[in-house]
């Protein structure tokens, strides 16, 4: 059944940085470049270099943020992002 929206989570070691949801796509920087992410894309998993995560919400609009490298996960219409740090303005949600 397709997917509406997704759910992203971003961990550091030490918290969960932001949790949203109804996100409609998101865009991460991997070692062999840019790559977007829509809500019915195949699972995937890549390996995210220190650069701009940008996701977008009906409520928030586009958002970026810096993160380190770490990892990004996608199963059905979770994504997880599990980055040494991030910087941004997050209001949790």
């Amino acid at each position: 059944m397709p997917t509406a929206n997704m759910r992203l989570k971003i961990l550091l070691p030490f918290k969960v940085f932001a949790e949203k949801r109804d996100v409609l796509r998101i865009v991460a920087e991997s070692y062999n470049g840019s790559f977007g992410l829509l809500p019915n894309r195949l699972d995937c998993a890549a390996a995210l270099v220190p650069g701009i995560l940008t996701y977008e919400t009906a409520a928030d609009g586009e958002v970026s943020l810096a993160v380190d490298e770490g990892v990004l996960v996608k199963t059905g219409g979770e994504v997880l992002v599990s980055v040494r740090n991030a910087i941004g303005d997050m209001a949790m949600g």
